[in-house]
């Protein structure tokens, strides 16, 4: 064959063959068909235990040890050179003494699980939720530990694990994005965008952020003096325009996708402001998620509308906080007490609602942040970051309930027991989902690349968690 001949239609092919995977990809999401990729789980293979997730994540790295890992002798050694030799230090010219645990720990639930008494709600789900306090990351650094836990790799420009859901399992509702961000209405999270990105993944498993008041999407709201008529008869229109122009051009994904964008925001017309109108939501649920009070009156209110999402068919739901809140650096008591005031009682109440509904069993709750904290002060009052170990809780999904797992050191310092990586929760919640971390790949950069990368990461499924 004609060297020239045989590189043209080598170049065919694949434009081809780009453009089948995009019109598969579209035609995955509208459908709600699973497994777009050749290597994605296929249906029966995996049985899956959940079908959505509930991410409350919690910028700026929570306290283990003041709020989840009981550790007396922070309080024994408190003001004394820490006595269990070197520590990883982020800011070492603040190191001080052993820092203690102000506030007491309580046994709550029939389980007894250990929690501070700044979570008296978190306490009232112990019976429901897995708690794991032997994490552990890789970075000390904000943005590279955030991309770890919301990506797999500290690099920035890959997909995150919203996106790599989506990819994998599709959309149940064609009027409403699968993938939601609840925005906080004081700004971005840190690393902004890249928290809900779908890296080399194709854009439309990207996260839609949700923003508060009345024009939650950009752009989506029609103007006041279009009637509903007109409305429809544009809309008509421009489908008619988009599907000769896209017959036209049948290989450009590019063009597909933002018509398909299109076609769902004309969809979300109506069926956002729904999902996000609480006025029929009771007042006894209200109450329950503090819409009554002002300090979880915002974070209840994006609970509760991550509740309805989900409820609606919505994949992948996540709640990110303005900032780094949780990064305590100074004052680290005073902050958890408002910190906590704010959302312990939301994400109780998102645990139980879904509960009664019958929807924990199908929807994960995840609370986590990015790492941990040290067993000793920044400064006079404040905590420096720990990658070493971190606690989070799960709730839902085939989730062992009243479950602590993992154990630390006696300081909190370093997780020494049943230790799990942010790769084995990840593993273990594709799993829940119903996809086996080690097929669900994409190609890039010439290799078929995944959220886990088990074969360098040594990801691994941890069934001690699982009931």
């Amino acid at each position: 064959m004609n060297p020239g001949f045989e590189a043209i239609a080598r170049r065919a092919f694949l434009s081809r063959s780009a453009g089948g995977l995009g019109a598969l990809a579209l035609a995955h999401l509208a459908g709600g068909a699973r497994g777009l990729a050749s290597n994605a789980p296929m249906s029966g293979q995996l049985r899956p235990k959940a079908r959505a997730v509930i991410s409350l994540f919690q910028h700026g790295g929570p306290s283990q040890m003041d709020l989840f890992d009981y550790k007396p002798a922070l309080n024994k050694w408190s003001g004394k050179p820490y006595p269990g030799g070197d520590l990883e230090v982020h800011f070492d010219k603040q190191a001080g003494n052993v820092l203690g645990a102000p506030y007491e720990f309580h046994r709550r639930g029939k389980c007894g699980m250990e929690l501070s008494e700044l979570l008296p709600h978190t306490g009232s789900i112990a019976d429901d939720i897995t708690l794991v306090k032997s994490m552990m990351t890789e970075s000390v650094d904000h943005e590279s530990a955030l991309r770890i836990i919301h990506t797999g790799r500290f690099l920035a420009g890959l997909p995150t694990l919203g996106s790599w859901v989506l990819y994998g399992l599709g959309s149940e509702n064609e009027n409403l994005p699968a993938y939601v961000v609840l925005s906080d209405p004081g700004g971005l999270p840190v690393d902004g965008e890249r928290n809900w990105s779908s890296g080399f993944l194709p854009a439309i498993y990207q996260g839609t952020p949700f923003r508060s008041g009345n024009s939650p999407v950009f752009n989506l709201k029609t103007p006041e003096r279009m009637t509903a008529a007109s409305r429809s008869n544009q809309l008509e229109l421009l489908r008619e325009m988009n599907r000769h122009h896209a017959g036209r051009y049948p290989e450009n994904t590019e063009l597909s996708a933002r018509i398909a964008n299109y076609e769902t925001a004309a969809r979300m017309q109506s069926a956002v402001p729904e999902a996000l109108d609480l006025s029929g939501e009771s007042a006894a649920t209200k109450k329950l998620y503090g819409l009554d009070h002002p300090d979880t009156e915002e974070y209840g209110r994006r609970c509760l509308i991550a509740r309805r999402l989900v409820e609606r068919g919505v994949r992948f739901v996540q709640l990110f906080l303005s900032g780094q809140p949780w990064d305590t650096h100074d004052k680290n008591a005073e902050r958890l007490r408002g910190l906590c005031a704010k959302t312990d009682r939301p994400s109780a109440a998102l645990v139980k609602d879904l509960k009664s509904r019958g929807l924990l069993d199908s929807t994960v709750v995840l609370w986590t942040g990015e790492f941990g904290r040290l067993p000793i002060s920044q400064g006079k009052d404040g905590r420096d970051h720990n990658r070493h170990a971190f606690s989070l809780w799960a709730a839902g999904g085939g989730f062992r309930a009243g479950h602590v797992h993992g154990a630390t050191d006696e300081f909190g310092y370093k997780s020494v027991q049943d230790v799990v990586s942010v790769h084995d929760f990840h593993a273990t919640l594709l799993q829940q989902l119903g996809m086996d971390h080690r097929m669900v790949t994409f190609p890039n950069e010439g290799r078929a690349m995944s959220l886990t990368d088990a074969d360098v990461t040594g990801a691994r499924v941890v069934p001690a968690l699982l009931a």
